[in-house]
């Protein structure tokens, strides 16, 4: 093909481009005239080739495959104008994973890390109720979560959000057994929870420091996304090792990690590069106000909550959980005026119980608790989250608002009463031959009136 000086284009089959010389110059400027141009080019037949030389040429074309897989990569080659297209397949041999024991000594690829603890991760199922539906009919429900093997003998660690309010709970392990599980105790302000499945000679996990976790270092999440991908494993860094977030109104100090997390994922471990579980995987954010985010997950330290698993295990709830005997709530603009504050923030103690750590340290219905040791509190998230730095029987120093001046107390936690522990697990996800019921939330909204305050403000037990 060539273009000629009016911008035309022509065909030609000359190898050197040019026109025949019958027909050079056959269109003129004034447009394309139709015409036959005979083809220079010479057509030769195809010669028929015979039997035995396709037989040949098979048997030639197999002894070059061949040599070439037995050489260790094997090339598929078609030739074209001298030169040759060709894919070639590796023949490096399959990495083999040694599958080793966690000492908190050894640091372990990935691949070893999942080998090494694997089966000591399970996948939960939980059925439930959730009301009624239009025709009075219990509606049922279904959901998925993650947790670990913590001894042999088969309690295994959890979120309390994944068995809260379940009628059954199975667990399944990496091997494909299934076992029906009791529920043993669990906290919800710090969203751990026990279980035990009757088994034995089991794997179990190998705790590790989470204090000793350094932003940047490298983390691993096993667990049961999305309640279908069972045993998945996905990777990243540690963002922050002391992240303060708000769970559904209750607030959590937090491992902020970049591996994906999902639905499913939560009660599984985190685990770090030696293999030890350093969290508990809890939660994440996929979005934030209208914006969607990603690399965003959460677990619980575990130096946060170990000493609460072991009470769980032997009590069946946190027998040191700090205790103030309050019944309090957020302190608003609108209370302020209506009682003639001058304060806006903090804590209103609504009701004090007799003999409790507050009414021994002085407090008083109509205080405002406005700091705890160092830390403002201006909500009752924020003394929820200042309550978790104590344990019951520390001393702490309170700043509170009263009859218009600002002062001090020295307040000793108590201990959560064993009668309220127990009427709040039987109410929340007792036990009975396997079954749990109830919906208790220790954490549930009441309304009172106050000194004839017509508004309502929501308080709780501190």
């Amino acid at each position: 093909m060539y273009r000629d000086e009016e911008n035309l284009y022509h065909y030609t089959y000359r190898k050197d481009g040019s026109e025949t010389a019958g027909n050079a110059g056959a269109y003129p400027s004034g447009g394309y005239q139709p015409g036959f141009q005979e083809p220079v080019q010479e057509m030769k037949p195809v010669k028929k080739k015979s039997r035995a030389g396709v037989r040949t040429a098979a048997l030639m074309l197999c002894a070059a495959l061949l040599g070439g897989a037995v050489g260790g990569g094997v090339v598929y080659g078609i030739g074209r104008s001298g030169s040759e297209t060709g894919i070639q397949v590796s023949s490096r041999p399959v990495a083999e994973v040694t599958l080793q024991s966690v000492d908190g000594k050894t640091e372990m690829t990935d691949a070893e890390v999942y080998a090494a603890t694997v089966n000591s991760v399970v996948s939960i199922n939980v059925t439930g109720s959730s009301g009624t539906n239009f025709f009075g009919q219990t509606v049922e429900t279904a959901s998925s979560g993650s947790g670990f093997i913590l001894t042999t003998d088969g309690y295994i660690v959890t979120n309390y959000h994944v068995v809260k309010d379940a009628n059954t709970v199975k667990v399944t392990l990496y091997n494909g057994d299934t076992y029906d599980a009791r529920y043993i105790g669990g906290d919800e302000d710090y969203d751990i929870a026990v279980i035990k499945i009757d088994a034995s000679d089991l794997q179990a996990v190998t705790l590790g420091d989470s204090d000793k976790l350094n932003v940047g270092d490298h983390v691993l999440a096993i667990g049961n996304p999305l309640g279908e991908l069972t045993f998945s494993m996905s990777e990243g860094i540690a963002s922050s090792v002391n992240r303060a977030i708000n769970v559904d109104g209750t607030p959590f100090n937090m491992i902020q990690v970049t591996a994906s997390i999902n639905p499913g994922n939560s009660g599984g471990p985190l685990l770090n590069s030696y293999g030890e579980v350093v969290g508990i995987v809890s939660a994440k954010y996929s979005s934030y106000s209208s914006e969607s985010v990603e690399g965003l997950g959460f677990a619980i330290p575990i130096n946060d909550v170990v000493a609460m698993i072991e009470d769980i295990m032997t009590n069946g709830y946190v027998t040191n959980k700090p205790y103030l005997a309050i019944t309090a709530g957020t302190m608003t603009e609108q209370m302020a005026a209506q009682y003639r504050y001058d304060v806006t923030e903090g804590v209103f103690v609504y009701s004090v119980e007799e003999g409790g750590a507050a009414e021994k340290a002085g407090l008083r219905m109509g205080d405002v608790i406005v700091k705890v040791g160092d830390t403002d509190v201006t909500s009752m998230e924020n003394l929820t989250a200042a309550k978790k730095q104590y344990s019951a029987g520390d001393t702490a120093t309170f700043t509170i608002y009263r009859d218009g001046q600002e002062m001090t107390v020295e307040v000793t936690w108590d201990a959560v009463p064993a009668e309220q522990q127990s009427e709040d697990a039987q109410s929340d996800t007792s036990l009975d031959n396997g079954q749990y019921s109830g919906g208790y939330n220790p954490f549930e909204d009441f309304f009172r009136y106050f000194y004839g305050y017509s508004g309502s403000s929501a308080q709780s037990a501190a």
